[in-house]
């Protein structure tokens, strides 16, 4: 093995119970001092093999090389003391404690009271600084950020003597700038000979912060390569094995009068604790409103309220003026609200159903599918093979089971079926959230389509570049409020990202 490589992986194949082939072979190396991106889409193999890296599954056949010397990893806890470190993407850390009882938790045996906290925490201070990090250790976690605790945990790893560094989707409940941050730390990490293998499925990090790049798909390398010999273009044909257009054709439009209007809404939830406060905005026909934020700012409370599956604590929701505050979601329905829920598998779709029971669902009292009194079987199939090929919904037969469907094409069903009502109204709650990149191109021209017939769309996503490339406005929630608004053409990323982080509260 070659002395400048710390991490060699050989042929590493893993087979999940039910056949489903996780890994097929993978060989791939890290080098020293490098940051290397693990790119490709959900369900291709990425987090199985850090998984397996980190001693969290065991491989069925293959060779893990560190430092020149054959390994084996059979738990998290010996991938650490041959310095593999893993950050999740979800933290494991204990809110009600500090940041020094965080990060020393498990790796002192004595009882706690011989410990001389205030020399630990000097000491972590110390450390983090060392390598391009600042922390207050004394803080409660529960006092931090999202990003200030993702450094809790990197600082956690390499406090316990890591030097090859896994951050799994680091990003992604990141703002801009946290992102920025982060991406600074790893570079200083890599400049002091630490290895960062970052997994990833947005192309655009992989530019700014890797310095080589392996793509996988279906379980295999697809090809390792310097971040000097690729594109966007290159690496989308890597990760789905075609040509994706990254231009949308967004046409400029007047809109029409606006057919949603929110006015001073809130919502109390649980232990009187308030999850909307005032909100008030507007959609007009032919318009895309997108609303930015990081999860959890009370967007899909929002959403639910402005479909009727949540009821108001007060304020106003009127459709094309007519108040439906508190209406059932049925009357939502009839007045022409499509929704795109978040969660496509709760709210979405009935899995075990077939992919035409799903496409009926708002659809069975409709007089089309009825005869003598009773569903019309054979509309109801022609009516379901229509909107397969339409929307282009892989499927051997509209009679399989919804959920034995890929995430892209379950999307396609509920995006269909809520389209081919022609909805005054469409609002769409993270449309492409795990989708692969040719499904999320179709489902942005398809809510672009919408937009051009005249609908009014609400899309709510957290992820930025997707709200930039669609929305005419771009309305920004934080802590349950709109902080900020901006034309689409005056957006700056610098800004939104500030109000996502709650830092500042401005309209332009």
């Amino acid at each position: 093995m070659e002395m400048d490589k710390r991490l060699q992986l050989i042929n590493i194949s893993k087979t999940f119970p039910g056949g489903v082939q996780a890994n097929k072979d993978v060989s791939l190396d890290v080098k020293r001092g490098e940051i290397h991106c693990l790119l490709g889409e959900n369900g291709a193999g990425k987090s199985t093999l850090m998984s397996i890296l980190y001693g969290e599954y065991h491989p069925d056949s293959g060779e893990i090389w560190l430092n020149g010397e054959k390994i084996s990893i059979p738990t998290p806890k010996i991938a650490i003391e041959h310095g593999v470190g893993m950050v999740h993407q979800h933290f494991m850390l204990v809110p009600t404690l500090s940041v020094a009882e965080n990060i020393i938790m498990g790796m002192k045996p004595l009882a706690s009271f011989l410990w001389d906290m205030k020399e630990i925490e000097k000491d972590i201070a110390r450390f983090a600084v060392e390598r391009g990090m600042k922390i207050n250790p004394s803080a409660l976690i529960s006092s931090l950020s999202v990003g200030e605790q993702q450094r809790v945990e990197i600082i956690k790893a390499l406090y316990r003597g890591v030097d090859l560094l896994i951050l799994d989707e680091p990003t992604a409940v990141l703002t801009p700038q946290e992102t920025h941050d982060l991406f600074e730390t790893l570079h200083k990490l890599a400049e002091q000979d630490f290895s960062i293998i970052l997994i990833t499925h947005k192309m655009n990090e992989v530019m700014e912060v890797a310095d080589r790049v392996s793509v996988l798909r279906d379980g295999r390398v697809i090809g390792t390569l310097p971040i000097a010999n690729v594109t966007p273009a290159i690496l989308a044909r890597m990760m789905v094995g075609r040509d994706v257009s990254f231009n949308l054709e967004k046409s400029e439009r007047a809109y029409g009068e606006p057919v949603l209007r929110v006015q001073a809404l809130n919502l109390i939830g649980d232990k009187n604790r308030q999850i909307l406060k005032d909100i008030a905005l507007e959609v007009c026909s032919g318009e895309i409103v997108g609303i930015a934020g990081v999860d959890g700012n009370g967007q899909n409370q929002l959403a639910l309220c402005i479909t009727g599956l949540m009821k108001p604590t007060s304020g106003h929701i009127l459709f094309d003026r007519k108040e439906m505050a508190g209406k059932s979601p049925l009357e939502f329905l009839k007045t022409g609200v499509g929704h795109i829920p978040e969660d496509r598998h709760a709210m979405g779709l009935v899995m075990e159903d077939s992919v035409a029971d799903n496409f009926m669902l708002q659809r069975y009292n409709d007089k089309f599918f009825k005869k003598l009194g009773f569903l019309n079987m054979t509309a109801i199939m022609e009516y379901a093979k229509k909107l397969v090929k339409f929307f282009d919904v892989r499927t051997n037969s509209v009679k399989t089971a919804a959920g034995n469907l890929s995430g892209g094409n379950q999307q396609k069903i509920i995006v269909g079926r809520e389209i081919d009502r022609n909805p005054k109204l469409l609002v769409a709650v993270q449309p492409t959230r795990g989708l692969d990149i040719g499904a999320t191109e179709y489902i942005h021209k398809q809510l672009l389509q919408q937009r051009e017939k005249g609908a009014a769309l609400l899309l709510i996503s957290t992820e930025l570049e997707e709200i930039l490339a669609l929305s005419d406005r771009i309305l920004v929630m934080f802590g349950g409020r709109i902080v900020g608004e901006t034309s689409a053409g005056r957006a700056n990323v610098d800004k939104i990202g500030l109000l996502m982080a709650g830092m500042q509260a401005e309209k332009e």
